[in-house]
């Protein structure tokens, strides 16, 4: 059974720094076993700003960077090259930074087409690192940002998109702007090794304390995801506020 572990750092700049040393020591302890690493990296301010810090981190060439498949969450179905796509602020902070071979670096088609055929596209992508078998490959390391409504990658409560199959799904008609967006699916986001949840701030306090304490994925989308081997809940104080 997978273990749930609630990490609460004193305030945002701690919880960054931390989990940003947490990542590196991850990947190198991968690395250590298998290869190669799979990481799946999230948008929103906390997450950049994570990802920043392992750029800056002085033990970040600790991992052999050739090694490892980068892959995303979620995506807003804008134009390439958009300063709002989560691929463009991941190679701001961190990517540009680093020796990834480019054809390890798997950013959501951002078209032509629908969002629906990205999802298509990314589908294919994923089932090409995956095991014999497999939808995706087992994501060592799974990043999640959490929104003020319990949502998680592109999957928002109440929203059909909660209920697609296969590994990822096209999203219209987001409850937060754009539009229009491709999201893994719960499916292929448990089938993550770790999965981490990273949250900081009070208004995140009431989806923290609703994703720790519900099963209603209809509610707070949150509840629903974990890790085959460990769920991490990486927060500062002020989003576990309201926590008991």
């Amino acid at each position: 059974m997978t273990e749930r572990l609630v990490v609460v750092h004193p305030d945002q700049d701690v919880l960054v720094a931390a989990a940003a040393a947490r990542f590196l020591t991850r990947l190198s302890d991968v690395q250590a076993v298998r290869s190669p690493a799979h990481v799946v990296l999230t948008g929103g301010t906390v997450g950049i700003k994570l990802l920043a810090a392992v750029a800056d981190h002085p033990a970040r060439d600790a991992v052999d960077w050739s090694d490892v498949h980068v892959w995303w969450g979620d995506e807003r179905f804008v134009a390439s090259g958009d300063p709002e796509r989560n691929e463009t602020q991941a190679r701001d902070a961190l990517l540009d930074a680093l020796p990834v071979p480019a054809d390890h670096v798997h950013p959501m088609p951002a078209g032509p087409g629908t969002p629906e055929d990205a999802a298509s596209r990314y589908a294919q992508a994923l089932r090409a690192h995956a095991p014999d078998g497999a939808d995706v490959p087992a994501f060592d390391l799974l990043l999640l940002g959490m929104g003020p409504d319990a949502h998680v990658a592109s999957l928002f409560p109440g929203h059909v998109a909660l209920d697609a199959p296969g590994s990822t799904t096209g999203v219209h008609d987001s409850p937060k702007p754009p539009p229009l967006r491709v999201s893994l699916t719960f499916a292929a986001i448990n089938q993550a090794r770790e999965v981490w949840i990273v949250a900081a701030g009070a208004e995140k306090a009431g989806a923290v304390a609703a994703g720790l304490a519900s099963q209603d994925r209809a509610q707070a989308p949150v509840s629903a995801v974990h890790g085959t081997e460990r769920t991490l809940w990486l927060l500062d104080a002020a989003a576990a506020s309201a926590t008991p």
